[in-house]
């Protein structure tokens, strides 16, 4: 990490370095939606979609992109139905390298609720953005809601920081239950890694134990089904992808994800690899959240450049 007192008295303008930038995309599909551009100045930079519930969509090492994207590019929440498509609208937006699955499902569609949920894609209300140079961070914050009159009244509030000169972003999430009744809350980050953060040969590990590969690019045949690895512990777990000459560390805390699920489809012209942490195991039944109660969930990401990125 970079001498940030030294580095300021080398620059005009901080944000010369390191800056988080409000745009707005305006083409297609995407027209329309806002959109935050981190540049931490050590090679990681990713573009946040206020949008869809701030979830990052591309992400880059180096210049190189990490995140997978779908044809479909990232499809503004007005465009998208999540009960469209027999309840899999889902899949018309499903694009990027972070898509956060829930508050009320993460599965497959069942009657009154569609594929992964309806909080995916929600727009969300920007309360905090900037750069904190006397902490060496990048931050920005807002807040989700999934509410329907008579069920569940749930908020997601969500904070991403980014070390200054760095190659690791942190993502902190606090979901609450703003409603009068006890309701069960599933959720599951789908982390989506395309090539060169997958590759031929590469790897996922959970706590250094092998989980899946080496992976093949292409394979004839996908997508896969789904895999669930109990992480067995309440402490900091940590999932390892390797890749084409970077390597992705995601740590995430045991008690509060207590299952990584893992899913992939590795088919030419599609080639991602998914990486799932999700707060209940597939055969226990999802937490409960009490009235006016909430719980937190923090996730860190760090990227390695252990060669040239291809």
């Amino acid at each position: 990490m970079p001498d940030l007192s030294a580095l300021r008295a080398l620059l005009g303008d901080p944000r010369q370095y390191a800056s988080v930038r409000g745009i707005t995309l305006d083409d297609g599909a995407e027209r329309g939606q806002r959109a935050l551009l981190f540049s931490t100045g050590g090679g990681l930079d990713f573009m946040v979609l206020t949008d869809r519930q701030m979830d990052i969509a591309t992400l880059s090492l180096a210049g190189r992109q990490l995140g997978w994207q779908s044809p479909a590019g990232f499809v503004a929440p007005q465009l998208l139905s999540a009960e469209g498509d027999g309840a899999k609208g889902f899949d018309r937006g499903f694009s990027g390298f972070l898509v956060t699955c829930g508050l009320d499902h993460i599965g497959h569609p069942v009657p009154g609720h569609p594929h992964h949920g309806k909080l995916p894609f929600t727009p969300a209300r920007l309360s905090a953005v900037g750069e904190d140079w006397a902490r060496g961070i990048l931050f920005a914050e807002g807040q989700s809601r999934q509410v329907r009159y008579g069920a569940e009244m749930l908020a997601l509030t969500r904070r991403i920081e980014a070390a200054i000169g760095g190659t690791s972003l942190t993502i902190r999430d606090r979901i609450e239950n703003l409603g009068p009744t006890v309701q069960p809350v599933e959720l599951m980050y789908h982390f989506n890694l395309g090539y060169p953060a997958i590759t031929t040969g590469g790897e996922i590990t959970l706590d250094g134990a092998p989980t899946t590969g080496p992976l093949t690019l292409p394979m004839p045949t996908g997508p896969g089904a789904a895999t669930f690895h109990p992480v067995g512990h309440t402490g900091a777990a940590q999932c390892m992808i390797t890749g084409q000459g970077v390597t992705t560390h995601l740590t995430f805390n045991g008690a509060e994800l207590p299952c990584l699920q893992l899913w992939h489809d590795l088919r030419a012209g599609v080639a991602v690899q998914s990486i799932e942490p999700r707060n209940f195991l597939p055969d226990a039944p999802p937490p409960m959240l009490a009235p006016g109660a909430g719980f937190t969930v923090t996730q860190t990401l760090t990227f390695t450049a252990s060669a040239p990125i291809p």
